[in-house]
């Protein structure tokens, strides 16, 4: 029998979301479909859901939808449907930005390509024919959405829609049709009627009803455009993204824990973590230019979609506080008085309720204030929630949650028993030819911008030419040997003189135009030129981004002759080929019978191919891709994305980083003299047990014999909780006043077949240190470690007392902390 779907009522008043008659305090997180697997995607939701979150927000990505104009793709990882109808399985809100640009280090800014080629338009701004495409597929969307009864008004998960993405940041390049365009952006969405609101992030003049929202590392200032809107955050960025040639970036959890207690505490009711969970950047889906394969961004939830410890636990534990204030947050708004110079007390209260937060965002220095007649320790940039404006429940700068430190380690595929960490030594390759190859290859007088003449089908797009040099006239240097000077829009370039590589050129994210000269030695007569042009991702951010060009505009010219003259060889004829041979074979599914077995080592452009069996288990997988320069990687035919080990990142900028003080994206760094990404993650629903192909594209020489298999593994399980730390949230929870005597240590193995096996490192007193490196202070018990081996050996959890009662008191008069380190079988 039908069952009556009962809708949500949505809508919104100055304090917050309200739903169903009721104002809400909620927390999201940005989850992006096609950046993970449907496999993975119930798992990811649920940690989610345990980790606090009430809403999902995704982007839908037009050019993953819509490749050729009307033809339309919601198969696999691009199924939006089912990825929503989960999060509603889950019980939980969903937030669907569909933009339709939606930045997000995606290609192309999610635009599909081919709307650049439509005659007269222009992006983002008041342009007729750009305006007919981008209702088109919003409506589209809207109308999927519908037809599945997806949004609340139908009794679905969606509660909240959004229209463009941060145009407010670059509108003023577009004049005045920038605000035309807006207000018909704005009036577009909102006739598509579909019963929840509409929100525009970064755009600070978005019309009524739209709620103006805000990104950033910290939105506690902002403050909605009309006073009958809620403060909403709709990007708080838990991280950065990962550049190739770049250091990795991360962000401390403390400091994403200050940023979130000050929005709430100053009148916040919705923030979104961008992003909860990063995940991976398959095929040729980054943008940039120059953004890794890995997305990863410090989230929460990492790659591969396990709780990054303990960043996961300290935010869940956040979430918690906060939701035990929300009947006082919603109620009313708060009562700010200063407590001292850089402190101050947040309050709401009404006749049945009362929550605090007391902050100190002082970079340096910890402070004690006097709050309702009690005497309150904050350390210096935190903030202390007081749910019943008595009791601190939470301390953005005190972690309570465990930490974990987890290793990817080789895994031996072809035989378990043996002692190879190769992927294999039975590989098979492919020569790709150097230059022009193809029958669909055409002459220009010339050079041409790469982007228009590729239409993105592909990162590469050979300049060939053949240059007449005259051994009589304009008279070489001794030797042939001259200097090839090439300028580039970007983003690579490899030189072939006569078949060989003499020399690459790279840009980089900040400047992917590059000019290079090459020493080239020509021999009299006819010498072939092959300049092999690439992309790296196009340019996804910024005005006008869509005209932002690559590929050898030149001049490209012949310089240091023996008589001083140069020749220009820019406007000559030449020839021009999309793509490699090997992609109009289909080498990339290991089709083809030109394999010939054999691994040469050292070669440019050469496609290999091995046959593997999946590593054993159920951890996490990733590819070592040691050994290897850039090209481009497919396991079983799906593309797991552009690699590139050989760009190292800068050897400085890795400095030790405080969560005390404002961040930024370069503030906190690791990883600086080594490759940006050498692991490269293989999703498991991609592999069958054995009998799994692996294909690799070679640009600039690599061994392939060198690549491993690795998973994820835990190497260790840590906590370090000192006796002011507040109590356990669950402690808050429960009715006993006498469970809430001293904050407790708790660790927990992941696995349910798994129990602690032993206790690396155990001191009560004044440990130092983090999870990996603890070292014992100038005081401590001797009791410690054999006490937790009692405890928890054997056992999957176990949890702790921090106090001198359970372990005696080596200081009399010190604060003491507990430090432990374990592992787990």
């Amino acid at each position: 029998m039908a069952t009556a779907v009962v809708g949500r009522n949505v809508t919104y008043d100055h304090r917050a979301l309200v739903i169903d008659g009721k104002r809400r305090v909620l927390v999201s997180g940005s989850i992006h479909y096609p950046r993970s697997t449907p496999d993975m995607w119930p798992g990811l939701i649920q940690k989610s859901k345990d980790g606090g979150l009430d809403v999902i927000e995704t982007y839908v990505f037009w050019n993953l939808h819509e490749p050729v104009r009307n033809q339309y793709d919601f198969e696999g990882r691009k199924d939006l449907v089912k990825f929503v109808k989960l999060i509603a399985d889950a019980g939980l809100y969903a937030h669907l930005r569909i933009g339709p640009y939606v930045c997000a280090e995606w290609n192309y800014g999610g635009f599909p390509l081919w709307l650049h080629f439509i005659p007269g338009i222009e992006l983002r701004t008041d342009n007729e024919p750009f305006k007919a495409e981008m209702k088109r597929f919003t409506a589209k969307i809207v109308s999927m959405m519908k037809d599945e009864n997806l949004y609340a008004s139908q009794g679905g998960p969606i509660i909240l829609s959004q229209i463009e993405n941060e145009y407010g940041n670059i509108d003023s390049s577009y004049g005045p049709a920038a605000k035309s365009y807006i207000k018909w952006a704005a009036s577009m969405a909102t006739s598509l009627d579909t019963g929840v609101p509409w929100v525009m992030c970064q755009q600070r003049d978005a019309p009524d009803p739209i709620i103006d929202t805000c990104n950033g590392f910290y939105c506690d200032g902002y403050k909605p455009n009309a006073e009958n809107k809620p403060t909403m955050w709709t990007e708080n960025w838990t991280g950065w993204f990962l550049s190739f040639g770049g250091a990795v970036p991360y962000r401390p959890v403390e400091d994403i824990a200050f940023a979130v207690a000050r929005f709430y505490q100053r009148g916040g009711t919705f923030q979104n973590y961008y992003m909860y969970h990063g995940g991976t950047n398959f095929g040729r889906s980054t943008g940039g230019p120059f953004i890794a394969t890995s997305y990863d961004y410090d989230a929460p939830l990492d790659e591969y979609g396990a709780p990054r410890q303990p960043k996961w636990g300290h935010l869940k534990d956040l979430h918690t506080a906060i939701k035990q204030c929300e009947d006082a947050l919603v109620a009313t708004d708060p009562t700010t008085t200063s407590l001292g110079q850089n402190l101050e007390a947040s309050v709401y209260k009404t006749s049945s309720t009362c929550a605090a937060f007391l902050a100190n965002s002082d970079t340096k220095n910890d402070a004690t204030v006097n709050f309702n007649g009690n005497s309150y320790h904050l350390p210096a940039w935190s903030v202390s929630i007081l749910s019943d404006c008595k009791n601190v429940v939470f301390n953005t700068a005190k972690i309570n949650s465990m930490a974990t430190i987890k290793r990817f380690v080789a895994a031996s595929v072809r035989n378990e028993l043996s002692d190879s960490k190769a992927i294999s030594s039975d590989w098979s390759y492919v020569s790709e030819p150097v230059g022009i190859s193809s029958n669909d290859a055409f002459i220009r007088p010339g050079l041409v911008e790469q982007i228009n003449t590729t239409a993105d089908q592909s990162d590469y797009l050979w300049y060939s030419l053949s240059a007449d040099i005259d051994g009589n006239e304009p008279f070489l240097h001794d030797g042939f040997q001259t200097t090839l000077h090439v300028k580039s829009l970007g983003h690579v370039l490899h030189l072939f003189i006569n078949g060989q590589l003499q020399g690459s050129a790279i840009g980089n994210a900040n400047h992917p135009d590059f000019t290079k000269d090459f020493s080239v030695v020509l021999k009299s007569g006819k010498n072939k030129l092959d300049l092999l042009s690439l992309t790296v991702g196009l340019q996804n951010y910024g005005a006008f981004f869509d005209k932002t060009g690559a590929g050898i505009t030149g001049p490209v010219e012949l310089e240091g002759l023996k008589n001083g003259s140069t020749v220009d060889l820019s406007s000559q004829q030449w020839t021009y080929q999309i793509g490699l041979k090997g992609e109009s074979l289909g080498l990339d599914t290991g089709g083809s019978s030109l394999w010939v077995s054999g691994s040469p080592k050292s070669q440019p452009l050469t496609w290999y191919k091995t046959n593997f069996d999946a590593p054993s288990g159920d951890s996490p997988i990733a590819i070592d891709f040691t050994g290897m320069g850039k090209g481009e990687a497919w396991v079983n035919g799906q593309s797991i994305g552009r690699y590139w080990p050989s760009y190292i990142a800068p050897t400085s900028g890795c400095s030790a980083c405080s969560y005390k003080g404002s961040y930024s994206s370069t503030k906190c760094l690791k990883n600086c003299g080594k490759p940006s990404q050498k692991l490269y993650h293989v999703p498991r629903s991609w592999l069958k047990p054995s009998g799994n192909v692996l294909v690799l594209f070679e640009e600039i020489g690599g061994d392939p014999t060198q690549i491993s298999f690795t998973t994820q593994e835990l190497q260790s399980l840590c906590s370090l909780v000192s006796e002011s730390h507040p109590l356990p949230m669950e402690a808050w929870s429960q009715d006993d006043p006498t469970k809430k005597s001293k904050p407790r240590v708790s660790l927990e193995c992941p696995r349910s077949n798994q129990v602690i096996s032993s206790i690396k490192f155990a001191s009560f007193g004044t440990p130092q240190g983090k999870c990996g490196s603890f070292s014992h202070g100038y005081c401590r018990s001797a009791n410690a470690l054999p006490i937790l081996q009692k405890i928890c050996l054997g056992s999957r959890t176990c949890n702790i007392e921090v106090s001198s009662a359970t372990f005696g008191d080596p200081c009399i008069g010190v604060v003491k902390s507990l430090a432990v380190e374990a592992s787990c079988a």
